[in-house]
C-alpha cells in the first residue's frame, strides 16, 4: 500500500537523515534503527553508494519504510523510483524537480523556508513541506509565526534539529515530524556499534513518542 506524504510524516516523530558511505553499513544500520522504533528512513543521495544502500535496505529490512533525500533533479526522481523508494525529500523545490515529482505522483517533502515558497508548494498540493535549514531560517519562532496566516500548511523542520530541541518543534501545531542526523553518528557506523545506534534510536523514540 502506498502511503501519502502526510501519512508517512505523521507516522514518526522523527525521520533520520542518513548518509551512508559504506554499503556494508546499510542493512545493519537500518536494522538497528527499526529495532529502536524508527522505521521511516531517509537515505540521502550524497554518496556514490546511496541508491545501492536503499535497494539493500528495502530487500533485507522489510519493516523499514525507505525514502531518499537530497533529490535535486528529474533524473534523481527516476532513479529513486527505480530503486523502490517510498518517498523523496529535497532541500528545495526547483521547477524541473517538482514537475517530475508531480508527473510520477511521488510522495514528496519539498524544501522551503519562506512564506511565499510555502504558499506556492501548498497550492501545488503538497501536504507536508521540509522547512530547511530550520535553525538558520528562524527555527521555532519562524514556524510559530506561520501558523496563523498558513494554518493548513504542515512542516518537517530539518537542519539544526537535535534531540534536545526536537520537542520544541513537535509542540507546534504545524509541525508533524522533524528530521535529524543524531540517530546515526558516523563514528558509531564506522565502528560497527549497531547496539549503540539502536540505543540512541530507542531513547529518541521514548523521548519524542512512537506514533
Amino acid at each position: 500500500m502506498t502511503l501519502s506524504t502526510y501519512e508517512l510524516a505523521s507516522s514518526a516523530p522523527m525521520i533520520p537523515v542518513i548518509v551512508i558511505e559504506d554499503i556494508a553499513h546499510a542493512v545493519p544500520l537500518a536494522q538497528a534503527l527499526v529495532a529502536g522504533g524508527i522505521k521511516v528512513l531517509e537515505v540521502t543521495l550524497r554518496t556514490p553508494v546511496a541508491l545501492d544502500a536503499i535497494r539493500e535496505i528495502i530487500a533485507n529490512v522489510p519493516d523499514a519504510i525507505v525514502g531518499a533525500g537530497t533529490l535535486r533533479n528529474a533524473a534523481d526522481v527516476d532513479a529513486c523510483l527505480a530503486a523502490g523508494c517510498a518517498f523523496g525529500v529535497s532541500p528545495g523545490a526547483p521547477a524541473p524537480l517538482m514537475e517530475a515529482v508531480a508527473a510520477n505522483k511521488f510522495p514528496f517533502l519539498p524544501g522551503c523556508n519562506t512564506p511565499t515558497e510555502a504558499m506556492t508548494l501548498a497550492d501545488q498540493g503538497h501536504e507536508v513541506l521540509k522547512f530547511f535549514p530550520a535553525s538558520a531560517a528562524g527555527g521555532t519562532p519562524m514556524l510559530k509565526a506561520l501558523t496563523s496566516p498558513l494554518p493548513d500548511v504542515k512542516f518537517c523542520p530539518t537542519g539544526g534539529v537535535s534531540l534536545e530541541n526536537a520537542k520544541e518543534y513537535l509542540a507546534l501545531s504545524n509541525v508533524v515530524t522533524v528530521g535529524g542526523s543524531w540517530v546515526a553518528p558516523v563514528p558509531h557506523m564506522i565502528a560497527g556499534d549497531w547496539a549503540a545506534i539502536e540505543d540512541i534510536a530507542r531513547k529518541t523514540t521514548l523521548a519524542l513518542g512512537n506514533r
